[in-house]
């Protein structure tokens, strides 16, 4: 605020938590301040609702930002269709499946904490669906993606690809691979012990 700035928060994987449910910037501004100025977030259903395919979700906060960018995008941004409207109003208002949701993604972090236990640097996260691996004594990420595809049919992303190299050269992701939990407690559970058993085959 001191320096106008606008702060954007993008809240999509807000509702995936695993014990708490952690404050949002909307939340937080109207404690504080009393009001959202300078503040927005932006959600969707793709992670509340597991449909990345809809395409639907919202911003909401500022008033003055919200009233031009609401006439701006009425004229130079594509339309929701009715149909998704509705589908997505009926998503938004129900909250059994994003609790069913929660409770699978919660077993499957419990998964991961009986097959992986401490290794890789494995802890449970707070929130989200992704687990960050250490693989520097197999590799490093790319080399270990490379393999785990390859050989052991396991799909991650190498976390060299999703941070910048420091000054001096040193990539922060280099060591860690990304991996999704986003498909069946039963999948999930074969990669992970596909992971263990590549790990202890030396």
């Amino acid at each position: 605020r001191e320096h106008d700035f606008l702060l954007c928060s993008d809240e999509c994987y807000s509702e995936i938590w695993t014990e708490s449910p952690p404050p949002g910037a909307l939340e937080v501004s109207q404690r504080v301040f009393g009001d959202f100025e300078n503040v927005l977030v932006f959600q969707s259903l793709s992670k509340r609702s597991n449909l990345p395919g809809l395409r639907s979700g919202f911003c909401a906060g500022d008033p003055d930002f919200i009233a031009p960018y609401t006439a701006f995008r009425n004229v130079a941004c594509p339309q929701v269709p009715l149909p998704l409207q509705h589908v997505s109003a009926a998503l938004w208002a129900d909250e059994t499946h994003v609790e069913a949701s929660r409770a699978l993604y919660r077993s499957k972090f419990e998964a991961a904490d009986r097959i992986l236990g401490d290794r890789f640097g494995y802890r449970r996260p707070g929130g989200g669906f992704f687990l960050w691996l250490d693989f520097s004594q197999q590799g490093g990420s790319v080399t270990a993606t490379e393999t785990l595809w390859k050989a052991y049919g396991v799909k991650v992303l190498p976390g060299a690809y999703l941070a910048r190299p420091e000054p001096g050269g040193a990539n922060p992701g280099a060591a860690f691979v990304r991996l999704a939990l986003v498909g069946g407690l039963d999948e999930c559970e074969e990669a992970l012990q596909r992971i263990v058993e590549w790990a202890e085959s030396g």
